[in-house]
């Protein structure tokens, strides 16, 4: 454990990404079997244990301390398993560390009835950071700035071998990675990838930038199709198994049951997840009502039914067709999701355009409908093969520019990990006029980045020196006509929304300045959103 609670700590004060990198690196390089191989599976989300819940951590240290004392800690660190950590009353004893493969062992097994007991005797053992990163293992929330898709690249670096080598046989595998060690170490060949069902690598697209793209490209070697509000996902059904995978490769199958049953063909869809009502895309917000749901009934299914808007074709029947030019894969999609024939699988449409400015008049004023919803555009090179990563030239996204407001700070909560000492979570308001004539704020939205580091700081000084109400770890910072911190917020898109006092929901809001110099009274008007509704 306390290999892993140091590798922890490491990452968790390292913002940058290539020393990350090389942090995971060495310590995939220096640490044996099993051991790596768990803390691999921790740090890709691929390790929970279904016994152990944050309810019973807390049950534990509220037996061994006053628990007002506990609550008053926790609201102050604003982080479970550091508080824990920090505050636990060990009980003389306890002589031996427990290592890792041991406690991922034990919790793998136990009931939910031995779970406390466990607990109890490896937080009495570690010293403050081995109980931190027991409680985050446990928790399932590492939280220190690590993808999935960075510690596989970790893993391609120690094998010297391209990422998307590593990601095709990822979905084969299975922890503690005994297998992909041996090949990434020369100990081995590499594993078969072919397990049926399996993710495939995606490609991904560059930002175009339009003063320099658009003076080197030809319009006539690319393909634009709307870039769809959803979640990407690659729908397989290969051998009698089907999944639905996110872009990261997490299978989200259980949460939609109707698109799974919609999936009857042999290969390999790439698409985009959308709520399809009568045919049409609806809005992401639509959409987020069936996100992260470990289950779904039948009739939130019938509220907002799911489907694929597919966009390529990676294999056909036992065909993979990764290696043809797009404008063949997309000839052949047309013709799959013709056989397939069900409405929960479309097609996304190739727009027609002629020179860049035909397309950038496209992509200003979409036509009614559909393409309202759209982030922007996506281009596509004729000729380009389906590459996993992120190559350059073949694939662009031009997104469309953010909208912004003028809002004004209402309410600030501390933040976790690094950030669990500072205020961080933003929620922001808009003025309105109530039925008497006075104007009020009302929050439209919640931004926790955007800003930098000493932004943080002087934010979060100015939250503790105008508070002037606390509800648990949230407080209220005082805002009126004539005294307030006013944000410029930008946000993809809007939608109406019933389950926000304001009526909208934004999309993606973020902190893109601050406004020091701008008096409270001069932000916007909820009106101003409203019209941002109308078509």
């Amino acid at each position: 454990m306390r290999a892993f609670a140091h590798l922890l700590d490491r990452l968790s004060l390292t913002s940058s990404r290539n020393a990350k990198l090389t942090l995971i690196e060495d310590f995939l390089r220096q640490t044996p079997d099993p051991e790596r191989g768990w803390v691999l599976a921790a740090l890709t989300g691929a390790l929970s244990f279904n016994a152990a819940k944050p309810a019973f951590i807390r049950k534990a240290v509220e037996a061994r301390m006053d628990v007002q004392l506990f609550a008053w800690s926790y609201d102050y660190v604003g982080d479970l398993a550091e508080t824990v950590a920090l505050v636990w009353p060990a009980r003389p004893g306890a002589n031996r560390e427990p290592d890792l493969s041991e406690v991922v062992e034990s919790l793998r097994t136990a009931t939910r009835a031995e779970v406390q007991r466990l607990i109890e005797g490896w937080l009495d053992a570690l010293d403050p950071d081995g109980r931190w990163a027991l409680l985050k293992l446990m928790t399932g929330g590492l939280r220190v700035g690590v993808s999935a898709r960075l510690a596989k690249q970790a893993c391609a670096n120690l094998g010297g071998v391209e990422i998307g080598a590593v990601e095709e046989v990822w979905h084969a595998m299975a922890p503690p990675y005994g297998d992909l060690f041996a090949w990434l170490e020369g100990r081995s060949e590499r594993p078969s990838p072919d397990a049926p069902g399996r993710f495939r690598p995606v490609m991904l697209a560059q930002a175009v930038d339009e003063a320099v793209d658009f003076a080197r490209l030809d319009p006539a070697d690319y393909a634009a199709e709307w870039k769809w509000d959803g979640i990407r996902v690659q729908a397989v059904s290969e051998r009698g198994e089907r999944r639905l995978y996110t872009r990261t490769g997490d299978d989200i199958s259980a949460t939609f049951p109707d698109v799974i049953a919609a999936m009857d063909f042999e290969g390999a869809i790439d698409g985009e997840l959308l709520v399809l009502q009568g045919g049409a895309a609806a809005s992401f917000g639509d959409l987020q009502q069936r996100l992260n749901r470990k289950a779904v009934d039948a009739k939130l299914m019938a509220a907002f039914p799911a489907g694929i808007r597919a966009y390529d074709l990676l294999l056909e029947g036992e065909e993979d067709l990764r290696a043809l030019p797009f404008a063949e894969r997309r000839r052949r999609l047309e013709a799959f999701v013709a056989r397939i024939d069900d409405p929960r699988i479309d097609l996304s449409p190739i727009q027609p355009f002629a020179t860049w400015d035909d397309l950038a008049a496209l992509r200003a004023a979409p036509p009614a409908g559909e393409p309202r919803i759209a982030e922007g555009l996506m281009l596509k090179r004729w000729d380009s093969v389906y590459e996993p990563g992120r190559p350059k030239g073949p694939w662009f996204k031009w997104k469309r520019d953010p909208h912004l407001i003028d809002a004004v700070l209402m309410y600030a909560q501390r933040g976790h990990g690094k950030r669990s000492s500072f205020y961080s979570d933003y929620t922001f308001g808009v003025w309105q006029e109530d039925e008497t004539g006075t104007r009020r704020l009302t929050p439209v939205g919640k931004a926790y980045f955007g800003f930098t580091d000493e932004e943080l700081k002087q934010i979060d000084k100015f939250v503790r020196d105008h508070t002037v109400e606390r509800f648990g770890p949230v407080r209220s910072v005082r805002a009126d006509l004539d005294f307030g911190l006013v944000f410029e917020v930008a946000f993809e898109g809007l939608q109406r929304s019933t389950r926000h006092k304001s009526g909208v929901a934004m999309r993606f809001p973020r902190i893109s300045r601050i406004r020091w110099d701008k008096p409270a009274r001069e932000a916007d008007e909820l009106a101003t959103l409203e019209r941002m509704l109308e078509p």
